[in-house]
């Protein structure tokens, strides 16, 4: 057996009892902001095995985003999009990657699946209204140092109780949720994210409403 037969093969071994491969590979899965959350949720999602994956961010790598996304110095300059991209080829190149350069419109065309990892309450508005009745599972990430929310939106779950977390942004706290942050708060938050994912292609109910302080060990779920 060569090496890439073995790869295929082998890959997903140890998690089929927990993703199922034949429901994933219905999917196209959208991550709307590839920054700090976005960027893991990314790499979680190719790695679970999502055979394909839309990127949608704007923005370039800066030197801050070494330490809290978990860029590379040679992506320094280059669009998230595509050096998220590149990273997910080197981990599977079998995967089909969409990069867009922007910021999400509401006639771009989306997956089944979406991640919403953008870092205003007003995006995340704008982009509910349009990407939420389109898509079956919908999840949220948001951060704030070591805080963590994540709500979760199936055909069944979350629908009427996430349009109330969506207050208006001046009642946010000051800052953009990116504001403070560290790269194991955003893995933590990708992680829990992903985890509802795998929840809703097991047929499991997801959690509608998470919370997590890392900082004062508390968690709250609903």
């Amino acid at each position: 057996m060569n090496v890439e037969t073995d790869f295929r093969s082998n890959r997903f071994q140890r998690q089929e009892d927990l993703v199922p491969r034949d429901r994933m590979a219905e999917l196209t899965v959208t991550v709307i902001g590839v920054g700090a959350i976005g960027r893991q949720v990314s790499l979680q999602l190719a790695a679970v095995g999502a055979p394909r994956l839309q990127l949608i961010d704007f923005d370039v790598v800066d030197p801050t985003n070494i330490t809290t996304q978990g860029y590379w110095a040679a992506d320094l300059g280059r669009t998230k999009v595509e050096a998220t991209a590149k990273t997910i080829r080197l981990l599977d190149p079998a995967i089909v990657v969409e990069v867009v350069q922007d910021r999400f419109r509401p006639r771009m065309e989306i997956g089944q699946s979406v991640f919403s990892c953008v870092d205003s309450i007003d995006a995340r508005s704008a982009i509910w209204r349009s990407a939420g009745p389109r898509c079956r599972f919908w999840c949220d990430g948001r951060m704030l140092a070591e805080v963590i929310r994540v709500l979760a939106v199936d055909e069944q779950v979350g629908r009427d109780h996430y349009h109330t977390t969506l207050f208006v942004q001046a009642e946010a706290q000051p800052g953009r949720c990116t504001s403070r942050s560290t790269i194991y708060t955003a893995s933590v938050a990708a992680g829990l994210m992903v985890h509802q994912f795998t929840r809703w292609l097991r047929g499991l109910p997801v959690d509608r409403d998470t919370s997590l302080n890392l900082l004062a060990g508390e968690w709250a779920a609903c």
